[in-house]
C-alpha cells in the first residue's frame, strides 16, 4: 500500500502525533492498515462532525421523500395524537 493517505498501524503508533496533525492539516483521512487490510481511519474531528451532519441531513431528506411517496400512494396517515395515545404519552 503506497498511497499517501495510508499507513501501517505500527507506523501510525510510532508517529501518532504526526498522523493526527497530518489529518487535521490536510483534511484528508489517513487509513490505517495491517497486512494489507484497512482497519481504521484518522480524520479531523471537525471534518467528522461535518460528515455526520451531512449524513443526518440525507436521512432526513430520505424520510421526507418516503413520507411523500406514502401520501401519494394513499397510505393512511397517523396523527401525532394517535401515536401519543398508542404509546401512552
Amino acid at each position: 500500500m503506497n498511497r499517501v493517505n495510508e499507513m501501517a498501524v505500527s507506523d501510525a503508533r510510532d508517529h501518532l502525533a504526526e498522523v493526527i496533525e497530518r489529518a487535521r492539516n490536510e483534511h484528508e483521512p489517513i487509513y490505517l492498515h495491517r497486512r494489507g487490510r484497512r482497519l481504521a481511519a484518522v480524520i479531523d474531528a471537525d471534518d467528522l462532525d461535518h460528515l455526520i451532519e451531512l449524513a443526518e441531513t440525507a436521512l432526513d431528506v430520505r424520510a421526507v421523500d418516503d413520507a411523500r411517496t406514502s401520501l401519494a400512494a394513499g397510505e393512511p396517515v397517523v396523527s401525532l395524537e394517535e401515536i401519543r395515545a398508542e404509546l401512552g404519552l
